[in-house]
């Protein structure tokens, strides 16, 4: 019993010592009372069946935007490849392979299919960002929020766009400019140049994350205070990437995983992602300048009111006159022979 108490005791103890501690489980709390897992798993649903038609539409775009320059094209492919861990790595790299090759041959049904799936996928993701902000889906007219949830799809694409144009051109051009001063087989700038592509990479996935945390949500928050959260997530996202590969290569290799391993890791690792995003945003609510103070609304006002109660039937004056005649009545009976 002692031991139990002692335990119970000790984490209030470490929360009150350690602010970020406090800050990860109220953060947790939020999560698991917001329905965080139950809208992971929805987003993970929506996100494999939506992800061939939204690639096959983008890289369509993109193909117009840069005039079919497949240097251009692999880089951002490339990069694409490199931001999934190495289990599910070979059938992400198969499917934009064929969203690349489909996307020249996108007409009007695959655009509206496309549409479909990626709009209903953002409907999903926004709704559980919301959830974890701690507000309420406002009821909109169905052609307002398609029209919203639309815009914030192609927002989020463009964002994703910029984040794997700064990934690419680390590396790329930062090789070039290597080569073009005579310095590429130089340890130390090699070195420099590997550092300067992560900082890149970090400033993407920040970009990125910042966008998602900030603007996804139905009611827009304040930009400030998803910067840390933003930051936060681009790191942690890095290290996930480094779990998540060393974990999905051991489970894609079983022989049991023979089949279907690459398509189980798919899944495994949207899902990490989609907790890991949802519990970012639930942190980055539950901070203290996000804290709303509840304030107790003061009792209504006492009213003091004097009950006069009036009653029908004789007075005190007649009362009092009624019993001295019959006293006079009594004494003047006595009174008689």
């Amino acid at each position: 019993m002692a031991n139990e108490e002692t335990k119970e005791k000790l984490l209030p103890r470490l929360r009150r010592k350690y602010p970020w501690l406090d800050h990860l489980i109220r953060a947790n709390d939020a999560f698991t009372e917001r329905y965080g897992n139950h809208y992971a798993a929805a987003i993970t649903y929506f996100s494999v069946l939506s992800v061939f038609p939204l690639l096959m539409v983008a890289f369509a775009v993109f193909g117009l935007v840069v005039n079919h320059d497949q240097t251009i094209i692999q880089k951002i492919t490339d990069s694409i490849n490199n931001s999934v861990p190495e289990g599910p790595r070979a059938l992400v790299k198969s499917i934009v392979d064929g969203a690349l090759q489909s996307g020249s041959g996108v007409g009007i049904f695959g655009l509206l299919i496309a549409l479909y799936s990626g709009v209903g996928w953002m409907s999903n993701l926004r709704d559980a960002l919301t959830a974890q902000w701690g507000q309420e889906k406002q009821p909109q007219p169905f052609v307002k929020q398609t029209f919203k949830d639309l815009v914030a799809l192609v927002g989020l694409g463009v964002a994703l766009v910029v984040s794997f144009g700064l990934t690419a051109i680390g590396g790329g051009v930062g090789h070039f400019l290597l080569e073009l001063v005579g310095l590429d087989q130089a340890a130390w700038a090699n070195f420099l140049l590997r550092v300067a592509t992560i900082v890149l990479g970090l400033l993407a996935n920040t970009l990125v994350f910042l966008w998602v945390i900030a603007r996804l949500p139905r009611e827009q928050v304040v930009l400030r205070s998803a910067v840390k959260g933003a930051v936060f997530a681009a790191v942690g996202f890095v290290v996930l990437q480094q779990v998540a590969s060393v974990y999905l290569a051991s489970v894609t290799k079983s022989p049991s995983a023979a089949l279907l391993g690459p398509v189980i890791g798919l899944l495994v690792f949207a899902n990490l992602v989609s907790r890991f995003l949802l519990f970012v945003t639930a942190w980055t609510a539950t901070a203290k300048e996000n804290q709303r103070e509840v304030v107790a609304s003061p009792p209504p006002p006492v009213r003091l009111e004097q009950s006069i109660t009036v009653q029908r039937g004789p007075g005190f004056g007649a009362v009092a006159g009624a019993f001295g005649a019959g006293a006079v009545l009594a004494w003047l009976g006595r009174r008689k022979p």
